[in-house]
């Protein structure tokens, strides 16, 4: 039940899986780039399923969810006696893909040597196991997700521009949910179905037209998961199937004075947070939350490019790259 689905009939998210299915049968790398929860891991298993090696295996690591002394074993595998604790060898994620796809959630967080023993099985299909000198030769295609941006990283010497250059014969970008407006209520209904069928109601439930006008007014910073979240907790509280109240954030407290609600993600129909609402509040939170917001949708516009990104907020790349660290927590 925690799959994020490929559902949608706006032009921009129709854009996307049409790209999607034409690269999918090139045996060659894509790099998938998007937010949080916009579904990177479901756009893989459709490019490896769509593509020849659909009867090959298909192996996921999450390289952000591993230390960097780790990730190279995890990848490679390690022959007995590698280090202290290695009894018997192990093979890695490489020759567990062999003959299918890999991918490679979160590739901006591996460390630099171990991106150029990626590159040489990009280069070359080999590569020998930690602690070993053994060639071992394999037949993979790379699948990688990333949310950073990694033309800056490669330009700052964090990444390497032959990696790069190599997992980008075809770039997507997957569309954030707030620039798939005609897709919300489409997925908050098909949401709400399956989970009443989970619940063994009867009946669909339905949202009024506050309910919906909360939905479609919001910006969803946490994209198709945090609408699936919201929408199959609304289901499950509701008592009756028709859903009026909405609950963006769970973590307020019902005894109230502790966090205020998340209404930061509430957006007029403009894309832009209203003046209303931001006359409630105090100067710096009000110039926090539009720096905020101007990061986010620039960075979209930009595809996320941080140098051009930077000229169209006219800042100093220097300048944007300080905005960004104070608030990468809250635009990723």
């Amino acid at each position: 039940m925690g799959t994020i689905e490929a559902l949608g009939h706006s032009e921009v998210f129709l854009e996307f899986e049409e790209h999607l299915s034409r690269v999918a049968p090139v045996n060659r790398p894509v790099l998938l780039i998007g937010e949080r929860g916009t579904g990177k891991e479901l756009a893989a298993r459709r490019l490896h399923y769509l593509s020849t090696r659909w009867k090959g295996p298909l192996v996921t690591l999450n390289c952000s969810a591993l230390t960097p002394s780790l990730i190279e074993s995890e990848l490679f595998g390690y022959e007995r006696g590698a280090f202290t604790g290695a009894e018997k060898r192990r093979t890695g994620r490489f020759e567990a893909a062999d003959g299918g796809t890999l991918f490679l959630d979160e590739i901006g967080s591996i460390p630099m040597e171990v991106q150029e023993k990626i590159l040489r099985v990009v280069e070359y299909s080999t590569f020998e196991r930690v602690g070993g000198s053994e060639s071992v030769e394999v037949d993979v295609r790379i699948i990688a997700a990333t949310n950073a941006d990694l033309v800056a990283l490669a330009e700052e010497g964090q990444f390497k521009q032959d990696l790069l250059d190599r997992l980008s014969f075809e770039v997507l970008f997957l569309p954030a949910l707030r620039d798939r407006q005609e897709d919300i209520l489409l997925l908050a209904n098909h949401f709400a179905a399956r989970m009443a069928f989970e619940l063994g109601r009867e009946e669909i439930p339905q949202f009024s037209d506050k309910a919906i006008a909360a939905l479609e007014g919001y910006s969803w910073p946490g994209n198709v998961r945090e609408l699936k979240n919201l929408v199959e907790r609304a289901v499950y509280r509701s008592d009756s199937m028709l859903i009026e109240d909405i609950d963006f954030d769970p973590f307020r407290s019902p005894h109230g004075g502790h966090r205020p609600p998340k209404e930061e993600g509430r957006m007029v129909e403009t894309g832009r947070p209203s003046i209303e609402y931001l006359m409630d509040k105090s100067l710096k939170e009000a110039v926090r939350e539009l720096e905020i917001r101007l990061l986010q949708r620039t960075l979209q516009k930009t595809k996320y490019n941080q140098r051009k990104a930077a000229q169209a907020l006219g800042l100093t790349y220097h300048q944007f790259r300080g905005l960004y660290r104070k608030y990468i927590e809250e635009i990723e």
